[in-house]
């Protein structure tokens, strides 16, 4: 708990509450990503410890998701199957490059792609029907490669990887939108499991503060489902917005020095 200061006792309290939010409102309106990664981070831990120990925490939540939509015959292993292979090889590498970026210059990397990530993946959308049968070269090429690149980023970052995962079947692939959730469930299972394997091998990962995050992540994704909220995935969204945008700002103060630093050597060429 050497991270997390003198007080350790009341930041780790005020974590299991980040957590249990995230884990809340990611059952129900997605976005559990853009609370967890900040609050790690806030508390003073360093980005690499953070992005593995994150890693490990959603893995649990991820894979009793997936569960629920493999009983419920939601996922269609035809797209499923090669993809869980290309996105946690992806996420392997993409976990593999932000471990060899230095911490400051990740300390940027994060506070740009923050706000783009939440912008693509907590925006509202209409969605419609979709298909669920595929060309060969819908099966073979085209989700083998979105699978590969969503997982490179789901390894090298994180946050808002399942809304990009569904996001991609339904728009590329044109796949029904319940299927897509479902199959999306399993190849982000598949990629975490991937980044965290190499956080896991290079010893970025606090297991001793992950073990209690990971419970109230998983309470939080209980009490979620069991709301199942018809008309309160929207409320839910804002909040999460909202809370971003203050964590957001939070990290630009915290990280400020670090972001005029890698700036001011990136205009100076």
């Amino acid at each position: 708990m050497e991270y997390l200061g003198a007080h350790w006792e009341w930041v780790l309290v005020l974590l299991c509450l980040a957590f249990l939010v995230a884990g809340f409102v990611d059952s129900i309106a997605g976005g559990g990503g853009f609370i967890s990664t900040p609050c790690l981070l806030l508390a003073g831990i360093p980005p690499h410890l953070a992005l593995g120990t994150n890693k490990f925490i959603v893995i649990f939540g991820t894979a009793a998701a997936s569960l629920n939509f493999i009983l419920h015959k939601k996922v269609l292993w035809n797209i499923v199957l090669l993809g869980i292979v290309c996105s946690s090889l992806g996420a392997y590498f993409g976990s593999r490059v932000v471990l060899n970026t230095q911490e400051g210059l990740l300390k940027t990397f994060i506070l740009i792609i923050l706000p783009l990530a939440a912008l693509i993946a907590l925006i509202p959308r209409k969605f419609h029907s979709g298909k669920n049968t595929f060309s060969f070269k819908e099966t073979f090429l085209t989700a083998p490669i979105l699978c590969l690149i969503v997982g490179f980023y789901d390894g090298y970052f994180g946050p808002g990887t399942g809304s990009f995962l569904i996001l991609g079947f339904y728009m590329v692939l044109k796949m029904d939108l319940l299927y897509a959730s479902g199959s999306a469930k399993v190849i982000n299972l598949a990629s975490g499991i991937g980044s965290f394997a190499a956080f896991l091998m290079s010893g970025h990962v606090l297991y001793v503060l992950g073990i209690p995050l990971i419970i109230c992540n998983m309470l939080g994704g209980y009490l979620g489902s069991r709301l199942a909220l018809q008309r309160g995935a929207k409320t839910i969204r804002i909040m999460v917005i909202f809370v971003f945008v203050l964590m957001f700002v939070s990290l630009i103060m915290q990280y400020r020095k670090d972001l005029y630093a890698t700036m001011s050597v990136f205009f100076s060429f």
